[in-house]
């Protein structure tokens, strides 16, 4: 699963590490994970490479969410659109998306409905590109290619990352 020019990153080039996460706006779990990964990628440890993955049996909004997701990031604010998706995320209805893209500065018509369906296969592509990798649930995090599958909690993955550096 390298890393593709249609991804979005945040975080370093040249940082030690990528984490690959595929992730669920709807998701509790990713929530939690957010102000973690947020912060090694502060610190420099990690680049992050955000993926689609909306688990729509279990969560209503989890597509219209990551289509939101996609249209802003099409106008160069997706990781602010990904941060408020997450902040709010038992508010994802149109009417929520739209406001969102509206603080952003961002035409509200342009994060829901047809509008944002040309995004559709962007999403579908993450998601099939988890399904091949393996996820079944999220948050499912790669490190360096590999499956992480420790907890998702700062001192475990700043440990996991300088066992990937030495290897």
């Amino acid at each position: 699963m390298p890393v593709a020019d249609t991804d979005h990153i945040r975080g370093r080039d040249d940082a030690p590490a990528t984490v690959v996460e595929y992730g669920d706006y709807e998701c509790p779990y990713c929530a939690a994970a957010r102000p973690v990964l947020a912060g090694l990628v502060e610190e420099g440890r990690i680049r992050l490479v955000f993926r689609n993955f909306p688990l729509a049996d279990i969560h209503p909004y989890a597509l219209t969410a990551a289509l939101a997701a996609e249209a802003a990031g099409a106008a160069g604010r997706f990781w602010e659109m990904h941060d408020l998706l997450f902040t709010h995320q038992r508010r994802l209805r149109d009417a929520d998306l739209a406001r969102y893209a509206a603080e952003l500065g961002l035409s509200p018509a342009s994060v829901i409905g047809d509008a944002a369906q040309q995004y559709g296969d962007k999403v579908e592509a993450d998601f099939a590109s988890g399904v091949e990798s393996g996820v079944r649930g999220t948050p499912t995090l790669f490190l360096d290619g590999r499956q992480y599958l420790g907890p998702v909690e700062a001192a475990a993955l700043r440990s996991a990352v300088r066992a990937v550096r030495h290897l």
